[in-house]
């Protein structure tokens, strides 16, 4: 171990008052390890704890510099380095894979120009149209503060009155000569669609939580790495 300036000691006995004495308070390597230890892990995030990623590339099967200024879709073979996270979203980090769950879809762009992220769901419309409703959201699906299990009382709270919006979740997308269009994108598996029935998920939840991140690192390891294909769908401001 070293100290914060990269200098080495050694961090196995703490300052104490005598040969069997109390730890003193003005050993620093002491106050240093332990400082380091508290700080160690990161608190979970409040959803999307549970997730996997990799490094990819984008290719663009054309020009759409009518649509976006981005540079990423300016030309046809134009490649752009990627990564993408694979995600559950009401499940802790260490809960499966195989939870029914939506799942979230995240993908950041590294453009000449800077990182550009496009954020989504497996669902094609939001739970939700006011964002103010979206903490009483994610407390109908995760587990009850005082039991822990999941309290399905607030999800029927907040699912049976009436709550779920169908938002319309557009980026606006500017060309080089100041044209403004929305646009929806959609990322769809050229592998197919594929799912696990409730008896198989059931079960790979205990023997494999760590099913689909395998299934990622695995199809990457032997040269057979997932693609998907980005659709858009496009509106004119009027």
């Amino acid at each position: 171990m070293s100290s914060d300036v990269g200098g080495p000691f050694e961090e196995q006995e703490s300052l104490k008052a005598g040969e069997r004495g109390l730890t003193l308070q003005e050993g620093f390597i002491f106050r240093q390890k332990i400082t380091h230890f508290d700080h160690e892990r990161v608190p979970e995030r409040a959803v999307h704890a549970r997730g996997a990623g990799a490094h990819g590339m984008f290719i663009s099967n054309g020009n759409y510099s009518n649509i976006t200024a981005a540079s990423f879709l300016g030309s046809e073979g134009k490649k752009t380095p990627t990564f993408v996270r694979f995600s559950t979203v009401a499940g802790s980090r260490v809960s499966a894979d195989t939870a029914r769950d939506v799942h979230g879809f995240a993908t950041r762009f590294y453009t000449e120009g800077g990182s550009m992220d496009l954020v989504g769901n497996s669902i094609p419309v939001f739970f939700i149209q006011d964002a103010i409703q979206f903490p009483d959201l994610i407390h109908a699906v995760k587990p009850s503060p005082d039991k822990e299990p999941a309290d399905h009382t607030s999800a029927y709270f907040i699912l049976g009155n009436g709550r779920i919006g169908y938002p319309q979740k557009l980026s606006t997308h500017v060309t080089d000569d100041g044209n403004a269009r929305f646009v929806k994108w959609h990322w769809k598996s050229k592998q197919g669609k594929a799912s696990l029935i409730w008896d198989e998920a059931q079960r790979l939840s205990g023997k494999n939580p760590d099913y689909h991140r395998a299934d990622l690192w695995d199809a990457i390891e032997s040269g057979n790495g997932p693609e998907w294909e980005l659709n858009a769908q496009i509106f004119d401001e009027d």
